[in-house]
Formats: C-alpha cells, sequence, structure tokens
C-alpha cells in the first residue's frame, strides 16, 4: 500500500486552499526561519550511538523491499544483529563531560548526517508542488529555512566557552561545510561531462572541450586548499591567507557554479542542471561556507565590568554606579565618538579582557559567519548600547544585530518599555537598518514565575512588542528560546507557532532547537523533512 507523504499532503492543502498564488510565492521567497541548534544537559545520548540508530533505521528500512534476493537478505540480519549487539556492548552515558568544541561537532554530525540532504529534498518536493499547481518554480537561491547555532558561542555562565574556544568551533564548522561542498563538486566532475556550453562559460574556459569540468575541477582544488588551510588553522598554526586558491567568500564558490546552471540551461540541458548542480547550489544557499551561524551569548553583568573597570581606570567615574540616564548619555557620546576609547597600556582583569577577547574575535570573522550577540538578563536600554560600544572600540566593521533577551517575568513586563526607548533614539533606529530582534525566553521566566503565569506575560510581552514596532516601522524578529519540556516552552512546532499572537510572526522567526529535540526532529533525512 502505498502512503501519502504528510509533507505532499500538507502543501497541497495549502495549496488547493483559498490563497492568492502570487501571494504565497512571494510570502515563500522571504520567508526566514531560523532554527538555531544549542547543546543542554537533557542530551546524554552519545555521538556514536545516535550514528548506530540511524544505520538500524537503514536496514529496516531495506528489509521492507519485498523484492530482496534470499542472499541480500541474510547480509541485511546479520548487519541488523551486528548493530543491534553493538549497541547492547556500548555504554550509554559519555563518562567523560563533553567539551563546548564536542557539543559543536555533535551538532555537525546531525547537519552531515541528515539536513545536508534534508534541506533540497525538503526545497524540491516544494518547487514540485508549486509547479505542479501554478506553473512557476522557486528561486535558485531560496533559503526560507536556515539554521544557527549556540554551540561554542553561548558563554553565559560557562567559564569554558571562551575567544579561543568559538575561533575553532567557527573554523570546524567552515571545515564541515567545505568537506561537505568538496564531496558534491567531485560526483559533479563525474556528471557533467557535457561538451556544449553557452558563449559566456566558453570564454571563462578559453574554449575548453569540457568546460563544465574544468571549472568544477579548479573548485575542487580550491576546497581542498581551504580544507587544508582550516586544518592547519584547527591546529594552532597561523598560515596565511592566499584568497586567489581558497574559498574564502561565498561567492568564490556560488559564482561559478550559478555560470555552469546558466549554461546548461541556455543549453537545453535543464533536466541535468535541476540535478546535483540545483541542489548543491540550494545547500549553499541554506548553509553558505559556513555551515552554520554562530550566535554570541553573554551576560548582561558582563558587560557591564568591562566598562565599570575601563571608566574607573579612566577616572571619569563608575559606570556600575551610574543611573540608567547617565550610562545612556556616556555610551552614546562615545559610539558617536571616532576617537579610540581603549586605552593602549591598558591591562584589564582576566575576566574584562576575556570580554574584550570575544569581541575582537566577532570583528575579525566575516559577517555571514556569525548571527546574533544576545545579552542574556537585559532589561534597559544601556544593556543593549553597552555590547554595541564594546564592537565599535574593538574595531567590528559590520553592523552585528545585537538583541535583548527578556527572561524574568520583570524583564517581560518591561520590555516594550525597553525596545521603545531604544528605538527613540535616533543614532539606534539608524543602526538598526529597519530590522529589531528581540529573544523571549522560556525557562528562565517560567522558573521566576510558575509556567502559566509566565506564558501570559510571554504573550503579552509579544503583543507589546508588535504595536511598538509597527509604530517605529521597524520590522520585529522574535527570537523564542523555547524547547524540550513543557517547562522550557516546548509545544509541537506548528501548535507553537500558531500560538503566537497576531502579527508576531509576520514570515520571520527565530527558534531554539535544544538538546536531544535535535536528533528527535533531524536525527534522519525523512524525520527531518516533515519536521
Amino acid at each position: 500500500v502505498c502512503v501519502p507523504d504528510p509533507v505532499d499532503l500538507l502543501l497541497g492543502r495549502m495549496l488547493n486552499g483559498p490563497i492568492d498564488q502570487q501571494q504565497m510565492l512571494n510570502c515563500l521567497k522571504t520567508m526566514d526561519i531560523d532554527l538555531v541548534l544549542t547543546a543542554h544537559p537533557t542530551e546524554i545520548s552519545r555521538r556514536t550511538l545516535i550514528q548506530k540508530y540511524a544505520a538500524v533505521v537503514d536496514c529496516l528500512a531495506a528489509l521492507e523491499n519485498d523484492k530482496l534476493g534470499q542472499r541480500e537478505m541474510k547480509q541485511l540480519t546479520l548487519r541488523l544483529r551486528q548493530l543491534v549487539s553493538q549497541i547492547w556492548h556500548t555504554n550509554e552515558i559519555r563518562s567523560i563531560r563533553p567539551t563546548p568544541v564536542d557539543e559543536a561537532r555533535w551538532g555537525l554530525a546531525t547537519i552531515e548526517a541528515s539536513l545536508w540532504q534534508a534541506v533540497p529534498d525538503f526545497l524540491r518536493q516544494l518547487n514540485d508542488q508549486i509547479e505542479e499547481r501554478t506553473g512557476k518554480q522557486l528561486p535558485i537561491d531560496i533559503a526560507p529555512v536556515r539554521f544557527s547555532s549556540w554551540m561554542g558561542g553561548d558563554r553565559d555562565g560557562n567559564p569554558f566557552v571562551t575567544a579561543t574556544v568559538t575561533q575553532e568551533v567557527l573554523d570546524r564548522n567552515r571545515h564541515a561545510a567545505a568537506r561537505l561542498h568538496l564531496k558534491d563538486i567531485v560526483e559533479l566532475v563525474a556528471e557533467l561531462s557535457m561538451e556544449d556550453a553557452n558563449a559566456e562559460l566558453m570564454a571563462y574556459t578559453h574554449n575548453s572541450r569540457e568546460p563544465y569540468r574544468d571549472v568544477l575541477r579548479d573548485l575542487r582544488q580550491k576546497l581542498r586548499n581551504t580544507i587544508d588551510f582550516l586544518n592547519a588553522r584547527i591546529e594552532g598554526h597561523q598560515p596565511e591567507v592566499d584568497y586567489h586558491s581558497i574559498i574564502w567568500q561565498e561567492e568564490d564558490l556560488q559564482a561559478p557554479l550559478m555560470l555552469l546552471y546558466r549554461s546548461l540551461c541556455d543549453c537545453g540541458m535543464r533536466l541535468i542542471a535541476n540535478g546535483l548542480l540545483l541542489d548543491m547550489l540550494r545547500r549553499l544557499a541554506c548553509f553558505g561556507i559556513h555551515m552554520l551561524r554562530l550566535d554570541i551569548r553573554q551576560d548582561a553583568a558582563r558587560h557591564a565590568e568591562v566598562l565599570g573597570e575601563l571608566t574607573r581606570y579612566l577616572g571619569i567615574g563608575d559606570y556600575a554606579h551610574w543611573g540608567e540616564s547617565e550610562k545612556q548619555a556616556f555610551l552614546l557620546k562615545e559610539l558617536t565618538n571616532r576617537r579610540p576609547l581603549l586605552p593602549v597600556n591598558w591591562q584589564p582583569s582576566d575576566n574584562v579582557a576575556e570580554v574584550l577577547a570575544t569581541c575582537r574575535l566577532i570583528a575579525q570573522q566575516p559577517a555571514k559567519a556569525l548571527g546574533s550577540y544576545v545579552i542574556s538578563m537585559a532589561g534597559k536600554p544601556s544593556d543593549v548600547l553597552a555590547v554595541l560600544l564594546l564592537l565599535k572600540e574593538t574595531g567590528c566593521p559590520h553592523p552585528m544585530r545585537v538583541v535583548p533577551l527578556f527572561e524574568t517575568l520583570d524583564d517581560l513586563n518591561h520590555a516594550a518599555s525597553c525596545i521603545t526607548a531604544l528605538l527613540n533614539i535616533d543614532w539606534y533606529r539608524d543602526y538598526t537598518k529597519g530590522t529589531q530582534e528581540v529573544m523571549i525566553g522560556y525557562s528562565d521566566s517560567a522558573k521566576d514565575a510558575g509556567v502559566m503565569a509566565a506564558a501570559w506575560a510571554q504573550y503579552r510581552a509579544q503583543e507589546q512588542l508588535v504595536a511598538v514596532c509597527h509604530n517605529a516601522d521597524v520590522k520585529l524578529i522574535l527570537f523564542h528560546g523555547r524547547g524540550g519540556t513543557v517547562g522550557r516552552g516546548g509545544a509541537p512546532a506548528h501548535d507553537a507557532i500558531l500560538s503566537q499572537p497576531p502579527g508576531s510572526v509576520d514570515g520571520r522567526i527565530r527558534v531554539t532547537e535544544q538538546g536531544e529535540m535535535i536528533r528527535f526532529k533531524f536525527g534522519l533525512p525523512k524525520q527531518a523533512v516533515q519536521s
């Protein structure tokens, strides 16, 4: 019996309903769903066991084929018995506490084993449904769902997450992306053996007899060089960057692949272009060359500590003892001041030096490698302005989104007034470029006020934030720190989205996916597509 695919059923109901098709297509093009993978101590399963469980599923799926021969059936049964025995004799619980780098590698393993395949599979299903009913195709670079991570970037209360650790995680993320892109390129070299090419590609390859393979071989070598370069970085060396021989910007990989795609379409080979090459372009749109955008999270008190120590050293008072209006006046004055604030000979304490080292690391990264800077226990406009000042003073060249996290009952009740005050500051309004991100905490608010009271406060805060940003003509991105148990705001994703206040989603949402829920939702490609 052929079982209907649940994703096909869902898309069919949506596309056959009373929805304006052009409006729906426009919505899909601008949709921005960001799933943020976070490590959590409730995930106790070891990565090796998770991989064995996936192999068991593969064996069981293969055994359902009623056309298997006796020998194949025997081999699969033996393999299944071996896997069960391996699991039985493997300790289920980690004997050593994982480091932040271990947690980040676990997140990368989920992408490699499942999401890398699930993303193009889902977009192909979506494209087929839309083309069948509207006659139109999705854009090549569409990425309605993206992935970020806190693993290796969340330093709130975790002394083991340092700037050095974050740098290694960023390098490992990029290494994993280069390795997976290289695997796709190697397959494309074997597939794209055609000689017909458009004038643009022939000019680019100097009339090569194998124009597609020439471009792909060059990319293959650059990706290998990139992997070697990142291996050296991960091992603690500081190799020189040769921008011409490695993949350093996303455009370095995307532009040649788009050149091949256009040529195939121009020469009547659209069927070939929409195979593995299209899958790779869509993986690139989703994962980029950094695999995951890494968020940075730090407690507001740590930033105040930096400024308190700095103002005392400069002899201009103690930032920690100033009132909110005095803090804002100081921060805004320094944000618009062209001279440096940090003294060259200043020797800060270890805690302060670590915060500054993190900010300097941010300044050295490409903008697409990073997500948002989340401030835990934020409650005042000065908490946001303080981070912006530290990023400015450490030379950050790109406007990173700085996100207040409202997580106690009191902070949730005053969230709207805090954002209102921020958006009333002309300098800050210009900095946001018309987009304000706010994070809503579920776990700490539930601990603070109880699940029901916290849920009502969260709902009210979101309603008020929607109104504030609408009045200020600013797009609001709500970042929900939820997942797992009910006490942490966990709920089925569909129900959770429907329960949000009207206007709070509006095509943009960020949600954390915590601990073991990552494996439950995304552990297998088919499972991830349905999630």
